[in-house]
């Protein structure tokens, strides 16, 4: 797994911060983006309140490659979002690239299974594309542990109610570590917007009730406290 941030709205935290402080001025954000003091402890406590619409001026454009099928039918359920994926109808899949489950590859006799189904549907397909038989039908042979590729682009606010649901310990892993590296990049980008990102447990109770794994991730994604700095 690859993931990238290709891009994202420039100086984020103080835009952010210049729409917020805009809803309580007479002065437009185009002048406040210019001459706010302190916008980043601004910003701190319009996000630490939850007024999170602010931050629907942030927008984040990620490469995100090697992943499997499985996880970009997840990803895809996330709306408020941008998807352009690699297509199946038009790039054969020719080399048997699929992700194996941490879970099988830690069992020999379950990989061997798994490893001998793959190679099984590969050489189907390629058997049926040598028949004429065109990519885009051959595909339906493929399974959900295929690879592919995938460019995602969301706003701040949306990747907050991401992370909350895919950072968390009841998410399937391959799709928590994709999550976990996409905010460890946006608090490297933005450390304001997402100084409070992560799994519902970073902010408040878990809403898995006897499903929660009983373990707080606050510590590992938390980098900076309540009194912001001046950013």
């Amino acid at each position: 797994m690859i993931v990238k941030l290709l891009a994202y709205t420039p100086d984020a935290d103080r835009v952010c911060a210049a729409a917020a402080r805009s809803c309580y001025s007479e002065k437009p954000s185009g002048t406040l983006v210019e001459t706010m003091k302190n916008p980043g402890k601004m910003l701190m406590g319009v996000v630490s309140m939850g007024h999170h619409s602010v931050i629907e001026h942030a927008v984040f454009t990620f490469s995100i490659e090697g992943v499997s099928r499985s996880l970009t039918h997840q990803l895809v359920r996330h709306r408020i979002a941008s998807f352009s994926q690699q297509s199946q109808r038009y790039v054969s899949i020719n080399e048997p690239t699929y992700v194996t489950p941490e879970a099988i590859e830690n069992n020999p006799e379950a990989k061997k299974l798994y490893d001998d189904l793959m190679l099984q549907i590969w050489d189907t397909y390629g058997k049926l594309e040598n028949l004429g038989i065109l990519a885009e039908d051959a595909r339906y042979v493929l399974p959900n542990g295929c690879t592919t590729n995938i460019t995602v682009t969301m706003n701040a606010r949306e990747l907050m109610h991401f992370f909350k649901l895919r950072c968390c310990r009841r998410a399937q892993k391959e799709i928590r570590d994709m999550a976990d590296e996409m905010l460890r990049q946006c608090k490297a980008a933005c450390p304001v917007i997402f100084a409070y990102a992560g799994p519902s447990c970073v902010n408040g109770p878990c809403p898995e009730g006897e499903k929660s794994c009983g373990h707080s991730r606050r510590k590992e994604f938390i980098t900076i406290e309540d009194s912001a700095d001046s950013n």
